[in-house]
């Protein structure tokens, strides 16, 4: 069964002057038009395209992609606002109706908002709504400290950034675990940090103790690698200089270092960190005094 609000693969039913129909099963027969069709098109041929409702509400198949399907959130710019809602840039011809008694806040020209796409319930045609709660779960969320877990970054606020945490429950990101640029709208990972009494989530971008350390010290190295195994940045630099730099904590970065040096991976030459340089494979190491010792006490075979 085809679905509406999504991409389905369909099969060319046949071809006309406006173009190819396609067969979307219980829905009948759904017109690609010829501008969206790629060359060589057949009958029979397989194709994959989004079906959803144009200007004229008749269903329509495109090869184009929108920047949100059915049951899915995203960030997305208001175009214009009339008597009947908001219409929003969802990367489509037909622009997204998000209608007033779905606005969380009256919508503005211009601005980007967080929605979730849906199927009106009334009318079957494709909405947006900005009152998300309703999608998310009432329960409290049974989350371990450390799972990781995916992300829709919202809204800003006082404390931090909210966001939705495996499209299920809302978390909070405070602003000092945050050393990377957000926005509205992106996906990305976190993790749990802390799951409060009354069921709020708190959230971290990254892992939290050794695991913070290996995440990080893979790009430390790609950087001193990248400038000729010299970095300029050390203990001594403030939390800012490394923020801006490295997108991590000043604790981050000097554990990293330490724990690098404690490898052997790097080493300090005053006020730089320097790349330590490997040994050549099949490279013989000099042998220890013991064994120097071992080997001329070892008996002479007769």
């Amino acid at each position: 069964m085809a679905d509406i609000g999504k991409i389905n693969t369909l099969t060319v039913a046949k071809l006309t002057e406006q173009g190819a129909y396609l067969d979307a099963n219980d829905l009948g027969e759904v017109l690609l038009p010829n501008r969206y069709m790629p060359e060589q098109l057949a009958e029979g041929d397989a194709i994959e395209v989004f079906i959803y409702f144009d200007s004229s509400d008749r269903l329509i198949a495109t090869t184009e992609t929108p920047k949100a399907q059915m049951d899915e959130f995203a960030s997305l710019k208001c175009l214009a606002v009339n008597k009947i809602g908001a219409f929003l840039d969802w990367g489509l011809p037909k622009d997204l109706l998000v209608p007033f008694n779905q606005q969380h806040h009256k919508m503005e020209v211009g601005k980007y908002y967080l929605v979730k796409v849906y199927k009106d319930q009334y009318s079957d045609r494709i909405a947006a709504t900005s009152k998300i709660d309703r999608f998310l779960d009432i329960w409290p969320a049974n989350y371990e400290i450390g799972d990781r877990v995916d992300l829709i970054i919202a809204n800003k606020t006082d404390l931090g950034f909210k966001a939705i945490i495996n499209e299920k429950h809302w978390g909070l990101i405070f602003h000092t675990d945050i050393f990377q640029p957000l926005r509205s709208g992106l996906k990305t990972q976190g993790y749990i940090k802390q799951v409060r009494e009354d069921g709020r989530v708190n959230l971290t971008l990254t892992r939290s103790g050794m695991g913070k350390i290996n995440d990080f010290a893979p790009h430390f190295l790609s950087y001193l690698q990248e400038h000729d195994g010299v970095c300029n940045i050390n203990d001594k630099s403030s939390p800012e200089q490394i923020k801006d730099a490295f997108n991590v904590s000043k604790k981050t970065f000097k554990s990293t270092v330490g724990n690098l040096l404690k490898h052997g991976k790097i080493r300090i030459d005053g006020d730089k960190i320097l790349l330590e340089k490997s040994k050549p494979q099949g490279a013989k190491k000099r042998p220890t005094a013991t064994a120097k010792s071992n080997r001329k006490s070892k008996p002479k075979k007769r």
